[in-house]
């Protein structure tokens, strides 16, 4: 299409607005691991040469963009429809049409069975794994549920080659990625708040004594993310205060004694499905957390916590991770 000229005033030339221009993207890498994510990792977007046996992702994929969702409503006999209370997000499904190709009988009948062993679902989950063209990975934990009973359909199978739809339960719906934000927190030197990659708003602290101190995080990702809180000894007392109120901690002893001593390190893991409170021995220290303890999220977005600590010495230290989760790769 011709770019429209345009005749200004007195005579000049106007070439009118620029046209867009697309950016280069490269094409997405999708592979497939199964084993709990520790077997071998399988490209599915990889295939380039029809001579040589593979396994290629085909056009179809369903279930790889927003996670689907169940909705709350209360029901008035009074009133006409219902009243919204709130939604959840629920397990994902996904199903992936692939593509085997052997160059002889042997070949695809070991590829089918390398295929079938990896993905056994009674051997742990899998781990779908995107690269977009921006070179950032998004990793989706799923479990497999069918697919691969087979069809020797004349459009489904042949001598050498087998079409599969891939059955895949995400019961976790949301991607994460490589991206791990850290805070850290020491007593016997200033350190500042960072991040692994996307910049934390910096903050330090004096040796001594932390009480009450507001702390400000950024989290990239679309949803709430579950922190991983390290304490190293000695510490004699801490308190955690989410950014909607809620708390976590252990008060000191009233004789002065330390909470977590020289040597120990305690390890909050708020991950639904941990949900544990131990230190590097294996003690458990929920039973000493102060009474209703909640162990909160990171909502995404800015928001702001509240950290009170006092350490034992200038060597305990504190520290923050999480992993953004995103509601499509």
């Amino acid at each position: 299409m011709p770019i429209p000229v345009l005749i200004g005033r007195g005579g000049v030339t106007d070439p009118g607005p620029t046209p867009p221009q697309p950016v280069y993207w490269g094409r997405t890498y999708v592979s497939i691991t199964g084993k709990n994510g520790e077997g071998p990792e399988i490209p599915l977007t990889d295939f380039t040469n029809s001579l040589w046996p593979g396994i290629v992702m085909m056009p179809g994929a369903t279930g790889l963009d927003a996670p689907p969702f169940e909705l709350h409503a209360d029901d008035s006999p009074n009133l006409d429809g219902g009243i919204f209370r709130d939604a959840r997000a629920v397990a994902r499904e996904i199903m992936i049409p692939v593509f085997l190709y052997g160059i002889d009988r042997p070949t695809i009948k070991k590829m089918k069975s390398n295929l079938i062993n990896s993905l056994n679902p009674k051997k742990g989950f899998c781990v779908l794994k995107f690269i977009e063209g921006d070179n950032v990975p998004r990793y989706l934990r799923c479990y497999y549920k069918g697919g691969m009973e087979g069809s020797e359909g004349e459009d489904q199978a042949g001598f050498r080659w087998i079409k599969y739809g891939l059955q895949f339960t995400a019961y976790e719906p949301y991607f994460y990625s490589d991206d791990v934000q850290v805070a850290q927190w020491t007593f016997g030197s200033v350190e500042p708040f960072f991040s692994s990659s996307l910049a934390l708003y910096p903050f330090r602290l004096n040796s001594g004594h932390l009480e009450g101190d507001t702390v400000e995080i950024h989290n990239p990702g679309d949803a709430e993310s579950w922190p991983q809180w390290q304490l190293e000894g000695p510490i004699k007392a801490f308190e955690f205060i989410g950014p909607e109120g809620q708390s976590f901690g252990v008060e000191g002893p009233v004789d002065g004694s330390d909470v977590i001593e020289a040597g120990r390190t305690l390890i909050v893991d708020t991950r639904p499905g941990f949900k544990t409170v131990r230190d590097n021995t294996g003690v458990n220290y929920w039973p000493r957390l102060s009474p209703q303890p909640v162990l909160w999220p990171i909502p995404d977005g800015d928001s702001t916590a509240t950290v009170s600590i006092t350490p034992g010495a200038p060597s305990a230290r504190v520290v923050l991770t999480f992993q953004p989760r995103y509601e499509g790769y």
